[in-house]
């Protein structure tokens, strides 16, 4: 299926670069006249991913993080957030809520929170190679 309308950023893994990405993808889909809760959900699920990406893809050095926002048809929306990190080993043991590689400052809830604000979430990932996550979901259309 082809997208009606695509977004795509770089920029580098700075932790201040997180509320750039999360005001971007929200400002882009601002077309869908999405509702307060809808687009918090997704700028939420965005957040995480994004922080992911600093935190764990690049750990002590700066990389570029990759977003591709596509909006389909009848409301469907994927946001693809890349790292060419240090990719993750065990994506099923990385997904499981309250496992951390960060340490004692993080909670270990990136992955269910992205679950638990999108219709699906897809990981893929090489050792050395980074990260994909997409996150899928419906808008209501209301344009």
């Amino acid at each position: 299926m082809k997208p009606i309308n695509k977004l795509e950023i770089k920029f580098p893994s700075n932790s201040v670069n997180e509320g750039f990405a999360r005001a971007a993808v929200s400002a882009f889909l601002s077309q869908l006249d999405p509702t307060l809760g809808e687009l918090t959900d997704l700028k939420t699920a965005v957040s995480e991913a994004v922080t992911n990406a600093i935190v764990h893809g690049y750990k002590e050095e700066l990389g570029p993080v990759y977003i591709t926002v596509k909006i389909f048809e009848g409301g469907k929306v994927t946001v693809r957030v890349r790292d060419k990190g240090c990719g993750i080993p065990d994506i099923p043991k990385a997904m499981e809520p309250l496992y951390t590689t960060g340490g004692e400052e993080r909670a270990g809830l990136g992955f269910a929170v992205m679950q638990s604000f999108c219709d699906s979430v897809r990981v893929t990932s090489k050792v050395g190679k980074g990260v994909s996550v997409t996150l899928c979901k419906h808008f209501e259309s209301r344009v």
